[in-house]
């Protein structure tokens, strides 16, 4: 899809993708634009930055907040490294500055489709009742959503990647802080303590275990 208000703009780049073997569906405002961005798969969007009704980053920002991985090229007369920087980190996968050749656009879009089409990796990880969104950064247990700190957040998810098997204390250490501490510091038991209260359940049979000797474990 093409998001373009110039409209001799969009109809040469359509023209061009369509020539190429492309279906191209067209919109000339933000607004239109999201909304046909939001109603059904693309291979990808190409979005000009400067729009009107909303401009491109708001609309990519919002593309990226629903989950979708949809490949995002932007096109802008704003040059600067700044813009650029700006414009990737919106969420945009590739920067094309105007004036352009099309078959440098036409380049760039294969590239990006070509890395759309490897398989992506599961962004949802679930061990019994628990249940991890790695893009929304979200945790939920038994449907009701848990609140927690980033460091939290990063153990537990180490745990849920290795369901039923023992996570070693230096394992944590070097996945969470990324380089090793004293491995006699305390650091591990505040952060797992302060976690396993937040999962909460039967202190019987609670779903994170502390495996003396070895380190620690979420149960299935």
């Amino acid at each position: 899809m093409v998001i373009e208000d110039d409209a001799e703009a969009a109809q040469f780049v359509a023209k061009g993708l369509r020539e190429s073997g492309w279906t191209v569906d067209l919109a000339g405002d933000g607004a239109r634009g999201l909304a046909l961005a939001l109603s059904g798969p693309f291979d990808a969007l190409i979005v000009d930055r400067m729009l009107p009704e909303m401009d491109g980053l708001t609309i990519v920002e919002t593309v990226r907040r629903t989950g979708s991985a949809t490949p995002v090229l932007i096109l802008s007369a704003m040059d600067s490294v700044d813009n650029r920087v700006e414009g990737l980190r919106a969420g945009g996968d590739d920067y094309l500055t105007k004036p352009f050749a099309f078959s440098e656009l036409l380049a760039r879009l294969e590239a990006l489709t070509r890395r759309g089409q490897q398989p992506l990796a599961d962004t949802t990880l679930r061990v019994a009742d628990l249940e991890m969104d790695l893009l929304a950064r979200r945790v939920r247990r038994g449907g009701e959503t848990l609140d927690l700190k980033p460091r939290e957040f990063k153990i537990l998810e180490v745990l849920m990647r290795h369901p039923g098997q023992v996570v070693t204390r230096t394992m944590l250490l070097e996945s969470v802080w990324d380089y090793q501490f004293d491995p006699q510091t305390n650091v591990i038991d505040v952060h797992m303590s302060r976690l396993r209260k937040k999962l909460g359940g039967s202190p019987d049979r609670p779903l994170l275990e502390t495996v003396r000797g070895a380190g620690y474990r979420l149960g299935e």
